[in-house]
């Protein structure tokens, strides 16, 4: 296993860490229930955002590392 690969492992779970953090939270936090629901929902849909960008940016890193090696074979 790479550095980048415990990297993205540290983040994809950093980010679900998270998401059940806030959703426990919320439940044992003393709001009515439509309230308590609609706080998680929101959040989730936070967590889901910030971590479609961390997948974005991933991918091109990736995408970036590919062109890189093939360029780099070409050379040789």
């Amino acid at each position: 296993m790479t550095s980048k690969d415990t990297s993205i492992g540290f983040v994809i779970g950093l980010f679900v860490g998270a998401a059940i953090g806030v959703a426990i939270g919320f439940l044992y936090a003393p709001r009515p229930g439509v309230e308590a629901r609609k706080q998680i929902k929101e959040k989730a849909e936070e967590v889901k955002d910030k971590a479609i960008g961390v997948v974005d940016k991933l991918q091109e890193s990736a995408a970036k590392v590919r062109y890189r090696k093939r360029w780099a074979e070409q050379g040789e």
